[in-house]
């Protein structure tokens, strides 16, 4: 009997052993090159104790992971946004000594982080966009047709204010021309320029390395996910804006597609992507954070 209990307690070590690591373990998301956060519209690092990325840099960093959090400007084109990010990015690598840095955008953040790599390739070892604006938004094109330019004005305050709150005040705010770059249109110019791991079908997946960058992407396809989360019935409400297409409620799950496509269904909506609001996010679907900790093992697997 004693020997049948040390023989299963011996093969029970050995599976153990043999089972992948779990997303707890230590040096789990410790990647080779720093991971660099971008928001996306509206989008800031912190605001107070609140985090754009809530809970996930900090999710990053207990498994090993370098992580930084970037400010661009809350409502602009994707080149301008691009270039602020790039300075940021030069700034993280004289800091750390490190060749590249491993991109993860969300949103806008998704392209914004995709030009990045586009100019200057030698700097980035991956782009992951997360629920990324990489076709286009139904939800842009409405607004660019509907939203009269006293009204762009007004939300070019709000973005200052965002900006001014979150220690960023000087960054340049232009809610229109966001809002072409979000466009079906504005997104077709940028492509033309930028096209490093765009599918080459309408729902399909695109090249996963270009110009030795890696691209992955993935993105929520539920618009409304939690009773309590006060922002998921105006995502319900933009979600009309897809004739029924699989959304996240601001951008369509085809249309967030880049590189190697993780998932386009998730039951997640556009901020639950980054466990917003304050983690109130589905509680029948994986952890945001717990899928940002996955791609970071994903990179360390790669040796990014």
């Amino acid at each position: 009997m004693k020997k049948r209990f040390w023989k299963l307690l011996s093969l029970l070590l050995i599976a153990a052993c043999a089972l992948p690591a779990p997303s707890w373990a230590a040096g789990y998301t410790q990647t080779k090159y720093p991971i660099v956060l971008v928001h996306g519209l509206f989008g800031f690092d912190n605001i107070g104790p609140v985090d754009y990325f809530y809970g996930i840099a900090s999710g990053l960093r207990d498994g090993g992971a370098k992580v930084y959090v970037t400010q661009v400007s809350a409502a602009n084109s994707t080149e301008v946004r691009g270039e602020q990010l790039l300075t940021q990015v030069k700034q993280i690598l004289a800091a750390t000594g490190a060749a590249k840095v491993n991109l993860v955008g969300h949103s806008h953040g998704g392209p914004t982080a995709r030009y990045v790599a586009s100019v200057r390739p030698d700097l980035v070892a991956s782009v992951s966009s997360v629920g990324g604006v990489n076709k286009g938004s139904k939800v842009a094109d409405v607004l660019i047709g509907a939203v009269p330019g006293a009204s762009y004005s007004l939300v070019n305050a709000v973005s200052g204010f965002i900006s001014f709150l979150s220690g960023s005040p000087t960054l340049p705010q232009n809610s229109r021309a966001a809002a072409v770059s979000l466009s079906t249109a504005g997104t077709a110019a940028f492509n033309a320029a930028h096209p490093e791991g765009l599918p080459t079908t309408a729902c399909g997946e695109g090249a996963h390395q270009a110009r030795g960058v890696y691209y992955f992407s993935w993105s929520g396809a539920k618009p409304y996910t939690n009773v309590l989360d006060v922002s998921d019935p105006v995502l319900a409400l933009t979600a009309i804006a897809f004739n029924g297409a699989k959304n996240d409620g601001l951008v369509a799950s085809c249309s967030s597609h880049l590189g190697r496509v993780i998932r386009d269904d998730y039951a997640l909506n556009h901020l639950d992507e980054v466990n917003q609001l304050v983690g109130i996010t589905n509680l029948f679907e994986t952890n945001p954070v717990t899928i940002f900790r996955q791609q970071a093992n994903r990179l360390q697997g790669l040796g990014l």
